[in-house]
């Protein structure tokens, strides 16, 4: 599975941002999709994930209400739409990939196999 991240820049606090990730894998429904992202000197985070099969969605507690995670079997792609950016949503962001259970979500960075090369996301204030 060979992922592709884009839709990142530069952006100021309050815009909005559309993350996309379009995917090779050829049973795109099976998998749990989601998005990481890792600042500065800190560790990789969980964002937002996905479960393709059933439509299920989990957030960090620092994006809920902000970010909103979808896919589109249909074109192989997952999104990413970001709202109300605040500058500590600076990082770069990562989708990753895990063939999963019908339903199933995955949230642990280590259940992640496949990821895409990350796409930079600039908030300035």
């Amino acid at each position: 599975v060979q992922l592709q991240a884009s839709g990142g820049g530069l952006v100021q606090a309050g815009d909005s941002l559309r993350l996309s990730c379009s995917s090779s894998g050829r049973t795109f429904s099976r998998y749990s999709m989601a998005w990481f992202r890792q600042a500065p000197g800190k560790e990789r985070e969980f964002v937002a994930a996905i479960s393709l099969s059933g439509g299920k969605t989990r957030y960090a507690d620092s994006v809920k209400g902000l970010f909103t995670i979808s896919g589109d079997n249909a074109k192989n792609t997952v999104y990413l739409q970001m709202d109300s950016l605040k500058p500590e949503d600076t990082a770069i962001y990562y989708c990753a990939a895990a063939e999963v259970p019908s339903a199933v979500i995955v949230t642990n960075i280590a259940l992640y196999p496949y990821w895409g090369q990350g796409t930079q996301v600039t908030v300035s204030s």
